[in-house]
């Protein structure tokens, strides 16, 4: 069984919203208990969805909270967009594809980073990704 507690949601718009975004994600991880390391790795996971979220549909949200299984804590990071979605998603999440815009690193690397890792695009209605950290 999964249990979500305290959540925290950010409306992204523009760039700055991003460094606002790693500073609380960065603080929220500290006070999970999460070491330094992971606290920067965690956070550039979270900044690469809410980057984005910002370059390719121009607005969304991203939502961070605790989620909790089986008397383990986990972070959870939700991002949501209604931009043009994810026309080849299999394509997307291979090793450094790129679309043009970036280095091809991104959504590969935050499922590489993240313990858990789910991800929903349908062309013209946007793109929802959930991903969770568990603290060992």
């Amino acid at each position: 069984m999964q249990n979500r507690l305290k959540t925290l949601h950010f409306e992204l718009t523009d760039p700055f919203d991003n460094v606002q975004v790693v500073i609380c994600c960065k603080r929220f991880l500290k006070d999970l208990g999460f070491g330094e390391a992971q606290q920067y790795l965690i956070a550039s996971a979270v900044s690469e969805l809410s980057t984005n979220i910002i370059r390719y549909a121009g607005k969304g949200t991203i939502s961070i909270g605790t989620t909790y299984r089986n008397g383990t804590v986990g972070f959870v990071v939700a991002a949501r967009d209604d931009g043009p979605g994810i026309p080849d998603l299999k394509k997307a999440m291979a090793e450094n594809y790129s679309s043009g815009k970036g280095l091809g690193l991104g959504l590969p690397s935050v499922k590489r980073i993240m313990d858990e890792f789910e991800i929903h695009s349908t062309p013209g209605q946007g793109t929802r990704v959930t991903a969770i950290k568990w603290l060992e």
